[in-house]
């Protein structure tokens, strides 16, 4: 799947354990409603595990951190787990500043949000 809004893109690809979906761009509140549209589709399958990929994302608002947020909540929900993964700086400040970095799993990249 591949969408695009204004200033976000959202590319999605399977491996065995589930889900990586890459983002690139902003995540504020013209873009959100489509991030989070987008995500719903592919919790529809219930993954075990869900890979955010966040290396391509220069600025997150509040309303990106509030999709995060209800997507990490339903993705548990259904006993499956998120992993936010590239947080650019200023994108990790936001959680930390929230203190959403200790509700969040969050790791360096991909390659490490998917070992085994």
């Amino acid at each position: 799947m591949n969408q695009s809004a204004s200033r976000l893109t959202i590319r999605s690809q399977y491996d065995a354990d589930g889900p990586v979906v890459t983002l690139a761009g902003e995540v504020d509140l013209r873009s959100s409603p489509q991030l989070r549209e987008a995500l719903l589709e592919i919790l529809e399958q219930r993954p075990a595990r869900l890979v955010i990929d966040l290396s391509g994302v220069e600025y997150m608002d509040s309303s990106g951190v509030g999709t995060m947020v209800e997507v990490k909540r339903r993705v548990e929900r259904d006993g499956g787990r998120i992993i936010l993964a590239g947080l650019q700086p200023r994108v990790r400040s936001v959680f930390e500043i929230t203190q959403l970095d200790r509700f969040f799993e969050i790791r360096r990249d991909v390659d490490e949000a998917t070992e085994r």
